[in-house]
């Protein structure tokens, strides 16, 4: 198969994944397109007006009288009244119905980035994904709304205009009408040009928006080490690569649309010329000659307007597909068709021969894992960077999927149940805390929507950050800034902590909670912690050995999987890995 069949069989597959968002406003499409062919008839009619009153003069000027000319003239009024409130329509109700379907389309994709994993995001950038999500899917909209209206429009007007035109000269007509496909021909030799022209740009605009929102985030980083200029040439870079690309598709452009003039001036001197020598041989009359120049203005706007409309269905066909993209990407971790909810669990947690290794690599970060945590218990995991620490701890949210093996909670197989009633039991204190641009209240009773206020404020006293809060301007309404910027770590640390207090999970995942606190904080915090930790199945990834001296037992991770195991008094006295760590973090 050729290579423009292939693309053709492409462009079709994306209008037929397409037209689906079209069900729910089928109605609105058909009158839309109604008033579309009442606009269509209402143009039209004013060459027959023109080449009747002109046939008229200059054959029966009698019988031209002023009523007749006046009711001829209020007749078109009132068409065009019919064609003011059609075009109304389709100006308001179309861009309506096409904006809805954009709000369909970007309920879709984001539900559908809901649903995605961890691998997901960590191979995808969030620039590429806003640009899909805001300024693809309004080319969709332009898209959805114009193009059933501009072909629909364009296929009265031409095969309408033929119909009249042939009555007059048949010979004419098919000429002018022959150099359509010559237009339409050489216009769309521009065409898969064009389309994947703007598709780069918009995979480059994805880059450049990833590239701004790494630099801004960071943007403390960057003053700390004065890199401004380290960033500036970064984004100049970036957005020359646009304006390059940019470029590219506008030379593209620039040869569609002076293809486009080229043919304009053809086919008029083509009339005229043709028109006024079968004038002179009698075959057509002067009022037909101007009904024909009237028409073919009228036919080539709408050629015009449906060949220029091209560059805006390639952006749609181009949004329509980095669209698709996203949608077709599976889904690693999912609900199987017979899972279940997870009833409310002890905590009991066994891993049993678990094994896993990321998609994008070869070599298992755990292997063989047998573990059995009794409900209630607190383990510690401690080894190297990328002994697979948090890993496993992934893996019991189903943030993965184990590559092999199983793990189950109160006996029950973690991927039998769904995910949602999985994730409802655990709760999460990361180092790395994330807080939503909100107030502090928001960011509490996010751990338990629909929570009360009495609720909020009680699991903040129990994470001991009432105190502080209570001394902050605004209480529990201070507004934390875009990831919390405007409070210390500690602060942070005890907010989520706070959220998962409200949460109030069984089992519990602490990683490396405390690390990047100040001394008094860690103090804090630690306090904190321990209450959330009582009586609830915990997993503690710390560095600072010294926090984890009461867990019931410590797991020694490394590339060889568990390579110890036992208390804290028991592997010192073992004089193993863990005893030659905890010497280096005493030392």
């Amino acid at each position: 198969m050729e290579e423009k069949e292939k693309r053709a069989m492409k462009t079709s597959y994306l209008i037929k994944r397409f037209l689906p968002y079209f069900k729910k406003y089928r109605w609105i499409l058909v009158l839309d397109l109604f008033c579309a062919a009442l606009t269509t008839v209402c143009e039209l009619v004013l060459p027959l007006i023109v080449r009747y009153l002109t046939d008229m003069g200059m054959n029966n000027l009698e019988a031209l009288t002023i009523r007749l000319i006046l009711s001829i003239g209020a007749i078109y009024i009132a068409l065009r009244l019919v064609d003011l409130a059609a075009n109304y329509f389709m100006a308001y109700v179309g861009h309506v119905m096409g904006a809805k379907i954009e709000t369909d389309m970007r309920k879709d994709l984001f539900d559908h980035l809901q649903e995605q994993s961890y691998s997901y995001f960590d191979n995808t950038k969030i620039g590429q994904i806003m640009a899909r999500i805001t300024s693809d899917l309004f080319d969709i909209t332009e898209f959805a709304h114009h193009c059933p209206e501009e072909y629909f429009i364009a296929a009265l007007k031409i095969s309408i205009a033929f119909a009249i035109l042939a009555q007059t000269d048949l010979t004419l007509t098919l000429i002018i009408f022959s150099l359509i496909p010559v237009m339409l021909i050489c216009a769309m030799s521009f065409n898969d040009k064009m389309r994947q022209a703007f598709k780069r740009s918009r995979n480059q605009i994805g880059e450049l928006n990833a590239q701004v929102e790494d630099s801004l985030l960071g943007v403390r980083v960057v003053k700390s080490f004065a890199n401004e200029g380290v960033e500036r040439e970064k984004f100049r870079k970036g957005n020359e690569g646009f304006l390059k690309i940019k470029r590219e598709a506008y030379r593209y452009m620039a040869g569609f649309h002076s293809t486009i003039r080229f043919f304009d001036g053809v086919m008029y001197i083509a009339v005229v010329v043709i028109g006024a020598i079968f004038m002179v041989y009698g075959r057509i009359g002067a009022p037909d000659l101007v009904a024909y120049l009237l028409y073919v203005s009228m036919l080539l706007a709408s050629v015009r307007r449906i060949v220029e409309f091209t560059e805006q269905f390639q952006r749609g066909m181009t949004g329509i597909e980095r669209f698709l993209e996203i949608m077709d990407s599976p889904i690693e971790v999912e609900d199987a068709e017979d899972a279940v909810p997870l009833p409310p669990v002890k905590g009991e947690i066994r891993f049993d021969k678990v094994s896993f290794r990321y998609s994008d690599n070869n070599k298992n970060v755990l292997s063989n894992i047998d573990l059995t945590v009794a409900a209630g218990e607190h383990v510690a995991l401690v080894g190297p960077s990328g002994s697979g620490k948090t890993t496993l701890c992934n893996l019991i949210p189903r943030f993965y999927d184990v590559t092999s093996g199983k793990i189950l909670i109160d006996g029950h197989d973690i991927k039998n149940v769904t995910i949602k009633s999985l994730r409802s039991q655990i709760g999460m204190v990361q180092q790395d805390v994330y807080l939503f641009a909100g107030s502090i209240y928001d960011n509490i009773a996010y751990g338990k929507p629909g929570a009360t206020k009495e609720e909020v404020i009680q699991a903040a006293k129990d994470a001991g950050a009432h105190d502080f809060i209570m001394e902050l301007l605004d209480g529990y309404d201070t507004y934390v800034g875009e990831r919390g910027v405007k409070l210390s770590g500690g602060q942070k640390q005890r907010i989520s902590i706070a959220r998962v207090f409200l949460k109030n999970p069984p089992i519990l995942i602490l990683d490396e909670a405390t690390s990047a606190l100040d001394t008094e904080s860690e103090r804090i915090v630690k306090q904190s912690l321990q209450r959330l930790a009582a009586g609830r199945t915990t997993f503690i990834i710390a560095h600072r050995l010294t926090t984890i001296k009461n867990a019931s037992v410590i797991l020694v991770l490394t590339e060889n999987g568990i390579e110890e195991q036992g208390t804290h008094e028991e592997l010192l006295a073992k004089g193993g890995t863990y005893a030659h760590l905890y010497r280096m973090y005493s030392e």
